[in-house]
């Protein structure tokens, strides 16, 4: 089976003409005073919301640092906010990230592994997908001795629509290297997140 080609950008015209139909179809009227302007705001709100598109993750930790004194023990950056959108429903997905790892010779600037989250964040997303390629990109770049990624969000399309469930959130994970095989390293992330004492175990975020 052929590898579906990718559609050309329509054009910002085009874009804002398709929210005057979907303005249409909800039942309003794209020309009224207060949603005339709407179909620019709404192009220019998907620019900053899907600006995920235009940066390559890779080369967002290219620059590193050895000079780290023989430092060998896990690095945790935690609490990283993010704002994304499903691709089932493109409802929002608001929650944070916890990143860790164990530097082999090298470590990362922290606001990197901040704009390595936004990177994938910015575009229609599935929490779980997001999570493996914060991971996997960490560990392709940085090659430390292992990474741990978890995910805390809550979901639009889950609470504005459908079953409605206010208050419920998505934890998801991903642990390679020494995280995955070491019960004692993934123990110490956890700690650093404080998780352990919110019902979470060694299995379950693996």
């Amino acid at each position: 089976m052929s590898k579906a080609v990718k559609s050309a950008r329509p054009s910002r015209e085009q874009a804002e003409a398709a929210v005057r139909t979907l303005i249409r179809w909800a039942g309003d009227d794209p020309a009224r005073e207060g949603l005339e302007g709407t179909p620019g705001r709404v192009a220019r709100a998907y620019q900053e919301w899907f600006a995920g598109y235009r940066d390559d993750p890779n080369v967002l930790l290219q620059r590193t640092f050895e000079e780290v004194d023989g430092y060998d023990e896990v690095v945790v950056l935690r609490d990283i906010r993010f704002e994304s959108h499903c691709e089932h429903h493109m409802a929002p997905i608001v929650g944070r990230v916890h990143i860790g790892y164990l530097p082999r010779s090298r470590v990362v600037g922290i606001s990197k592994l901040a704009r390595l989250v936004e990177a994938y964040a910015k575009r229609l997303q599935i929490q779980e997908r997001m999570t493996a390629q914060i991971a996997n990109t960490v560990n392709q770049v940085l090659k430390p001795q292992g990474v741990a990624v978890v995910v805390e969000a809550t979901h639009g399309c889950m609470t504005t629509r459908g079953v409605h469930k206010h208050g419920a959130s998505l934890v998801t994970s991903r642990m390679l290297g020494v995280f995955r095989r070491q019960p004692q390293t993934r123990q110490e992330f956890l700690a650093a997140l404080d998780l352990r004492g919110g019902g979470f175990t060694a299995n379950a975020l693996m």
